[in-house]
């Protein structure tokens, strides 16, 4: 009777190594499709933040864009790492949430005149979506990915985390730091 408990218990513990894989349930494949999702949306993060750099009015706000396009770049290679380290190819499947919001992106460029901290205002605007949208997304993958016992994984995801996190914070700081009293000024 010990034993069949003991076996029992064994088939339903976490893994605990480094790699402990699941490649086999339904939820390890739910995370790599979502790996698929993110690693879209950073590829079309990364072409659409020189747009939002160029139309930027501030100086700062046009930096903020260059920094976050270059840590997008960052991002892109360590779901790379993250794809290599769970003997994944790594692709992409096309995230309908990114999309929407990198067109809502362009839409706030179009309906607001060049120039202008109105522009600036609505640029931020957009750009925290998105990343509260990777915020929400690397924060659950990270603990799924700890659910599994992928530690390497893991520490990547939490990499990027803090990343995307601090860039929500500067945004937040150059909007409450002049483009919005500036903005309602106009």
């Amino acid at each position: 009777m010990k034993t069949a408990t003991k076996t029992v218990k064994s088939k339903i513990s976490k893994p605990s190594g480094k790699t402990g894989k699941m490649e086999n349930s339904e939820f390890h494949d739910f995370f790599i499709d979502e790996l698929k999702d993110i690693y879209w949306a950073e590829k079309h993060l990364v072409k659409a933040l020189p747009k939002m750099q160029k139309a930027a009015t501030s100086t700062e706000l046009a930096g903020a864009f260059e920094k976050h396009t270059q840590e997008t770049q960052e991002h892109i290679q360590r779901l790379e790492k993250v794809f290599e380290l769970l003997g994944e190819k790594a692709s992409a499947k096309k995230c309908d949430a990114m999309a929407g919001l990198l067109e809502e992106a362009t839409s706030i460029i179009e309906d607001t005149k060049s120039g202008t901290m109105v522009r600036d205002a609505g640029l931020i605007l957009a750009a925290q979506k998105v990343e509260h949208y990777e915020i929400g997304t690397y924060g659950t993958l990270r603990t799924f990915a700890e659910n599994m016992g992928h530690t390497d994984v893991q520490a990547l995801l939490q990499q990027t985390l803090d990343n995307e996190k601090e860039t929500d914070i500067a945004l937040t700081k150059a909007a409450e730091g002049f483009i919005n009293e500036e903005a309602s000024a106009e």
